[in-house]
């Protein structure tokens, strides 16, 4: 596929979820693949995201100690690691070049001083924890994402700054773990992009692990002395811990790309911009995975790597481009219980003429049967164009809290994805007795009245 005078079909930059998915994808297609990556393949997902903090709350759901959990977080990852390494790409005809690659211009890029010619230039070189602008908070040491599985002892006392889904599961994890813990979140609530009735049930769920949540304070200063770090809020109080966690957001990683000297065009904050085929506004170049705005998970920047390797060696040209569909991403938090989510919340449906079908698990059998009634599934549904409610509405969205919530969710997000009605869900057999009938209780309670289904326009406040 390779044209003359060009070394490689498509380079991808970056070895994270997004770049591997990229590269196996590209190759597939026969066109001959070059990965550039400066650090461990598999990038943060499987070194300091995904696999070793899913593996920290495993341990600590089952009683481990601290060290034997932390040497589970370290065995997970060297498992998980060995399947993404350049032995495992060399094999499906990706080759591998370590180094920091950076544009000269398009379709042109210096490794470490050799330089490389491409068709096609794919960047998903993804983001890094970002500290935020809290006077003193880069001089006490603060641990992020990609430091705290390094630890070699348990701290007694841990403040995590910042009550989103990072936050939240780690905070759980270590006080399983028998630290005292401390959240601080500036919102009201803690995961505050979730259904408000979400955040309440893992706010409740954190109180019985002992950890202490403090929210709608901001944090204004941290110092250190010689014993702990202090971190001191807008209400006066101070946090006294041994160390602190931030999880407080994050930034792309761009720098030293060359994006400036080739013209790409990044957002306010740093991102490359693109649209939904991943293509920039330079052609040739593509975009994925957390460097853009539509980042954030590793699934979505797989399955972006997907969307823009299959554009990039796409050969027929009146077949249409390949797209991520942003409507149909599902969000997981993976604390106990679990929260997931897909599509818009309760409070972003108000105004819309949706419906809202919610079932606690009090009234699903298979909590039931488990003693693990606490969580509820919530299915959001809205007139479709046309048809409108015939044969029932169209899914917009759901939120889902409970103990296999981000096993649940696929099936609601397939549901979307196909653009099935309410009717088709709540008439499909499912297994008894299993967590996924609730799905089905609340989706024939669009239909009829049914026990422990409760049927409401949506709230624009999204609560109880």
């Amino acid at each position: 596929m390779s044209e003359p005078g060009r070394d490689v079909d498509v380079v991808v930059v970056g070895g994270g979820a997004g770049g591997l998915t990229a590269a196996t994808q590209a190759a597939r297609r026969g066109a001959s693949v070059v990965l550039v990556a400066d650090g461990p393949l598999g990038g943060d997902c499987t070194h300091t995201g995904c696999v070793p903090s899913k593996t920290l709350l495993a341990a600590a759901a089952t009683g481990r100690t601290f060290d034997d959990a932390m040497a589970a977080v370290h065995a997970a990852v060297e498992r998980v690691a060995a399947t993404e390494d350049e032995a495992a790409l060399e094999r499906v005809g990706v080759r591998v070049i370590r180094g920091r690659g950076e544009m000269t211009a398009p379709g042109r890029l210096r490794v470490d001083g050799a330089e490389l010619v491409a068709r096609h230039v794919i960047v998903a070189t993804g983001a890094t924890a970002a500290l935020p602008t809290v006077p003193g908070i880069d001089a006490i040491g603060a641990l992020t994402n990609e430091a705290v599985f390094s630890l070699d002892r348990r701290p007694d006392r841990l403040a995590v700054v910042g009550g989103g889904a990072i936050g939240c599961e780690l905070a759980q994890a270590f006080a399983r773990l028998g630290t005292h813990v401390t959240v601080i979140e500036a919102a009201e609530r803690l995961i505050p992009i979730e259904d408000p009735d979400a955040s309440a049930a893992i706010a409740s769920a954190l109180a019985l692990d002992c950890v202490d949540v403090r929210v709608g304070v901001r944090l204004e200063q941290a110092t250190a002395d010689g014993t702990y770090r202090h971190l001191h809020l807008a209400d006066g109080a101070d946090i006294a811990a041994d160390q602190v966690l931030v999880a407080a957001g994050r930034r792309p990683v761009t720098s030293g790309l060359g994006l400036e000297r080739v013209g790409v065009e990044v957002d306010s904050a740093g991102r490359i911009v693109v649209g939904d085929t991943c293509a920039t506004n330079i052609a040739g170049v593509w975009a994925i995975g957390d460097v853009t705005p539509f980042g954030g998970f590793t699934h979505v920047a797989g399955h972006m790597g997907f969307v823009a390797a299959t554009n990039a060696t796409r050969t027929n040209r009146l077949r249409p481009a390949a797209k991520v569909d942003r409507r149909v991403v599902p969000r997981v938090t993976f604390t106990d219980p679990e929260v997931a989510s897909v599509g818009v919340t309760e409070a972003e449906a108000a105004g819309m003429g949706a419906r809202v079908a919610e079932v606690r698990f009090a009234h699903v059998d298979r909590a039931i049967t488990s003693a693990r009634e606490t969580g509820f599934v919530k299915l959001i549904a809205g007139p479709r164009p046309l048809l409108r409610s015939l044969g029932g509405d169209q899914l917009l969205g759901a939120t889902i809290v409970g103990p296999r919530a981000g096993e649940m969710i696929g099936e609601v997000a397939l549901a979307m994805r196909t653009k099935m009605f309410t009717g088709r869900l709540a008439q499909t057999i499912h297994a008894y007795p299993t967590w996924s009938m609730a799905i089905q209780q609340a989706a024939t309670g669009f239909f009829f009245d049914t026990v422990g289904v409760e049927v409401r326009p949506a709230r624009p406040d999204g609560a109880p």
